[in-house]
Formats: C-alpha cells, sequence, structure tokens
C-alpha cells in the first residue's frame, strides 16, 4: 500500500514497504512476482528520493523495509534497501511499545537498532498531529485493531493528511475496516480521497470470521456512500473473487455519486492480481528448470540466494 503524497509544504511517503508471500497454494512466488517486486522496490526508492517524512503504520515488513538481506519475502539487501529509504528522513512511526503484540514489537526494536539508525528522527505518532508549512496537517489516530477487536495481528495507526481544504485518509490493513472504531475515526476526518484495506475474504474459515467479514463489508458500504473516491486495496485483492464480494460496495458508491477503485485504477494503470492467480501462473508459464532447482532449496538458502529471474 505504500503511497506517496505530495503538497506544497511537504513531502510524505507512506508505509515504504513491500513483501511477498512465500507460500500460496502451496507454491512460492511465481518469476512474474519476483520481477515485480524487483521493479517496485526501484519505485519505492525513488518515491523515498522525493520525500522528506516517511511514516510507519505498523511492523508487518509489506508496511516497513527491513534491514537484512532477504530475496524471497521482502527483496531486500542487507542494510542498502532500507538506507536508501530512511536515511535522513523524519520518520512518524507507530509507538513502538506501547499498543503492540510481541512480535510487532522485536520487529520495531530491531527497525531502531538498523535501518531507524540512518533516519534524521524517530517521531512516535499515535494520536498527534504534525504541522508543516502554512496548509499541511498529519493527524495520526490512536492504535486501532489490525483487523477485528482484540486481534492477534495487533494494532495499527492510521493517516489522515489535511492540506487546504483537501483530506486524504490512509487507512492500511482495518480489513474492511472491521472495527466500528476505526470507521467512526476515517469518516470524521470527511476525506475526499480514503485509501483502505479492504476485507481479507482469502483468511475466511481460516482466520477471520465470516461475521466479522461481513462486518468489514457492511462498514466498506459506509464509507462508499460518504467517501467521493474509495481506493480499496490490499487484503481484499488477494482473493480472486474479491470483485464480486465486492460488488455492493461499488454500487452504493454509484449510487451516491462517488467511486470506488483500485489504486491500480486510480493511477491508470491495469490490475495484476498475481498472488491470486499464483497457482494459474506456475502452470501458464512454468518456471525455468534454474528456478525450480531454486525452488527445491532450503527455505534459509532460498532467502539469501537471488532467484533466477527468467520466466
Amino acid at each position: 500500500m505504500c503511497t506517496l503524497v505530495e503538497t506544497p509544504d511537504v513531502t510524505v511517503l507512506l508505509d515504504a514497504g513491500i513483501s511477498l508471500c512465500p507460500n500460496r497454494f502451496g507454491l512460492p512466488p511465481h518469476p512474474v512476482e519476483f520481477q515485480t517486486i524487483a521493479r517496485l522496490r526501484e519505485n519505492i526508492a525513488k518515491a523515498a528520493d522525493k520525500a522528506e517524512v516517511v511514516t510507519i503504520s505498523h511492523y508487518h515488513f509489506d508496511h516497513h523495509t527491513p534491514s537484512y538481506e532477504d530475496w524471497l519475502v521482502n527483496w531486500t539487501e542487507a542494510s542498502e534497501t532500507a538506507r536508501q529509504i530512511y536515511k535522513d528522513k523524519r520518520i512518524l512511526l507507530k509507538n513502538p511499545r506501547e499498543n503492540i503484540n510481541p512480535s510487532q514489537r522485536h520487529r520495531a526494536w530491531l527497525f531502531q537498532k538498523t535501518g531507524g539508525k540512518h533516519a534524521k528522527s524517530l517521531e512516535k505518532a499515535d494520536g498527534k498531529t504534525f504541522i508543516f508549512g502554512k496548509q499541511t496537517a498529519l493527524h495520526f489516530s490512536e492504535a486501532v485493531t489490525h483487523g477485528p477487536e482484540n486481534a492477534a495481528l495487533g494494532w495499527l495507526t492510521m493517516t489522515h493528511v489535511e492540506c487546504d481544504n483537501e483530506s486524504l485518509v490512509f487507512a492500511p490493513d482495518v480489513q474492511g475496516p472491521i472495527s466500528n472504531h476505526a470507521l467512526v475515526w476515517i469518516k470524521a476526518a470527511e476525506p475526499d480521497v480514503a485509501i483502505v484495506g479492504g476485507p481479507p475474504f482469502y483468511l475466511g474459515s481460516y482466520k477471520v470470521d465470516e461475521t466479522e467479514l461481513q462486518q468489514g463489508l457492511r462498514n466498506l458500504e459506509s464509507l462508499a456512500e460518504t467517501v467521493p473516491l474509495l481506493i480499496v486495496e490490499h487484503h481484499a485483492l488477494r482473493d480472486a473473487t474479491w470483485q464480486q464480494r465486492t460488488r455492493r460496495v461499488r454500487e452504493v458508491a454509484e449510487a451516491s455519486g462517488n467511486k470506488m477503485q483500485t489504486a491500480a485504477e486510480f493511477a491508470g494503470l491495469e490490475t495484476v492480481f498475481l498472488e491470486s492467480r499464483r497457482k494459474s501462473l506456475f502452470e501458464e508459464m512454468p518456471p525455468s528448470k534454474e528456478f525450480e532447482k531454486w525452488i527445491s532449496e532450503g527455505f534459509e538458502n532460498r532467502s539469501v540466494k537471488k532467484p533466477p529471474l527468467q520466466p
């Protein structure tokens, strides 16, 4: 969900991370997925060059960049990838010690000792407002749950960028939002644009109860009624049936004179659903023998050895 926001006063890079699922449908990422993350890593680095401020909503690796070598999940070179992003930046981050589960607390500690040491400053953002120039304010929510209330995945902060009567909300990993607390905060911001992590349909009957998914859909419909541009992203798009599952959201938006899009549609690009299509990618574009050999290596070896990228 990494997003670059520019105002007359400041340029902000929201959640400078990207990662691949190491195992979906019993398969590692397809070579096309690795080609894509390599290209997008370059895009994030270029965006970071423009930014003065970088935010971290929470410490999952698709929302911040770690400082160790990992070519399987994060496509990172030891220390260098994170240094490119965070060097000399003002980092507004989720409180690393409060409202945080053990896994994210450990990752937050590692970040402060590694990538974060290159930053100009590290500032806790939960519930705070930061003013830039004459027109721009960044408001951060208090910590809200990563999906349902009391979710095992922990907490995160949402960001409200306000500038000269324009308003944007960035709500990653709220999974709908499922939480009514998150919904209330987003609506109170009265955004012109809301970038929202939608319901994780692919986790239904596995990690997220169907009633919670339905709650996320209802709250997404509520946003569609009031937000002129609702950008639905992230978890929702990992399921091949997401368009059918969110059809009602799009209809509600259109009936209200609003619009629902993916981030790719907003950028004028084709929406490409690589993770949900992983099985068919392997069937339609069989990898090379060299790639098959790389797959057969152990998890740790694959992490520290770049995969052969030719399909």
